[in-house]
């Protein structure tokens, strides 16, 4: 199994990184791309995992790709998307993949098994088995994966809560243009991590959707479809966040410039600038460009406070957050967090165990975190849970510890930022990549 040890730098941490395209507008844009039925560019693609999952998927529905690595271009043609058939759809261990292929598939009239590996055949999908029987799609008995579905996808209201996860949301409205008289989408319950189901009608709208919100989700009217469209996906606010933490955590004050990011973005994880203020750290844009830097970072505590998080609109941002509150003065309690246990990894769990394991103090609490911070911590080692995000908020801290912090599954970053320790090592940060 493969470890990464991050060491204290040997020279000042600070620079430019340009950051990866965001993974959630990527998946959307590829399948929005494909169901125009047409040829199609998407620029500023990065190849990890997950993107190969949704590739795979939509390949097995007859759409084919062009992939230039040099120049970030996918080219995506959708001319022999099949409307009926059937087809195997491994979607690796990526949710989204799996949440937004379900009812596009069905709305292909596809007889589609679902397949999957890590932890993605133990996460929920009792939405779908419970609401697309009722509107002529057949779905096998159990739970997880395989997942077996067959017939097609019907026009109607879909009735869904606000308050699992968003994916199943964004699932419905991107396959309810491709039935006959479109649809709606009513939210039953409070909506969280209501920014990435901005981003999929931001999405929508550039391919030619017109949704409409109504009192309670989206309305999308009888004969919508999917029209070609050249876009590009945009910088990601929730990698980002790694850099941020790393750069309030850097003792030498150095800024971190991080470019590639949309000021008026509207993913949910553009918070981040307001939150990472909360803890001290100073955050502003220069000619397009996110300027993060601690000028405290010699005091104690590098100057950073304790703060209140509530993580329901923004929980990809609570493992950098966390590794942020270890070295913050005070207690910081994050809660609403409870829909991280069923990620990539309990993440919850994750974090608590990996900040104590290299010396800090957290508290594993049914929906949240509370961490106490330190001024430094000695490091040692800390479980990656085979959980990406795990594994680059770790990294941040070993910019105040002692010691080497080792982490466990080096390889998870490929999940979503394959670069990610050639970009940590550009700045400055040492990290040794064992392979096991």
């Amino acid at each position: 199994m493969a470890s990464v040890s991050f060491l204290p730098p040997k020279a000042v941490f600070g620079g430019t990184v340009r950051i990866p395209p965001g993974k959630s507008v990527s998946h959307r844009l590829m399948i929005c791309s494909a169901l125009s039925k047409n040829l199609c560019k998407v620029s500023n693609i990065v190849m990890s995992e997950d993107m190969k999952r949704t590739i795979g998927t939509l390949e097995a529905l007859g759409v084919e790709f062009k992939y230039d690595a040099a120049q970030r271009l996918l080219t995506v043609d959708g001319g022999g998307l099949r409307t009926d058939g059937k087809a195997e759809l491994f979607c690796g261990e990526s949710g989204s993949t799996l949440r937004f292929m379900i009812p596009v598939a069905a709305a292909l009239g596809t007889e589609a098994v679902f397949t999957g590996s890590g932890r993605l055949p133990e996460r929920p999908l009792g939405v779908y088995r419970d609401l697309l029987p009722l509107h002529g799609v057949q779905v096998n008995d159990g739970e997880g994966l395989p997942l077996m579905i067959s017939g097609r996808l019907q026009s109607g209201t879909y009735e869904v809560p606000g308050d699992i996860s968003s994916q199943f949301i964004t699932g419905l409205l991107l396959a309810l243009p491709l039935t006959k008289r479109g649809g709606e989408v009513c939210v039953t319950t409070s909506l969280q991590s209501r920014g990435y189901i901005d981003i999929t009608l931001e999405a929508l709208e550039q391919f030619g959707i017109k949704v409409r919100e109504t009192d309670s989700g989206w309305y999308i009217q009888e004969g919508s479809r999917y029209h070609p469209c050249d876009s590009i996906a945009e910088g990601d606010w929730s990698q980002a966040a790694f850099f941020l933490t790393a750069a309030a955590l850097s003792e030498s004050g150095v800024p971190i410039l991080i470019d590639g990011l949309r000021e008026d973005s509207k993913q949910g994880d553009q918070t981040a600038v307001e939150l990472y203020r909360r803890f001290g750290l100073s955050v502003r844009w220069e000619n397009g460009v996110l300027r993060a830097e601690n000028p405290y970072a010699s005091e104690p505590y590098g100057g950073l406070r304790a703060a209140d998080i509530d993580a329901a609109q923004i929980p990809d941002l609570v493992p950098a957050l966390s590794i942020l509150a270890a070295f913050a003065k005070g207690t910081t309690r994050i809660y609403n967090a409870g829909r991280l246990r069923i990620k990539e990894s309990d993440r919850l769990q994750s974090m608590g165990d990996a900040i104590n394991g290299i010396g800090g103090k957290a508290e594993i609490t049914e929906d949240g975190l509370l961490i106490t911070g330190s001024p430094r911590l000695h490091g040692g080692n800390a479980d990656g849970a085979n959980d990406h995000r795990v594994v680059m908020a770790i990294s941040a801290a070993a910019l105040r510890c002692d010691h080497a912090v080792t982490v466990t599954d080096a390889h998870s970053v490929n999940k979503s930022y394959p670069a990610f320790y050639e970009d940590y090592i550009r700045l400055g940060g040492n990290a040794n990549v064992h392979m096991g």
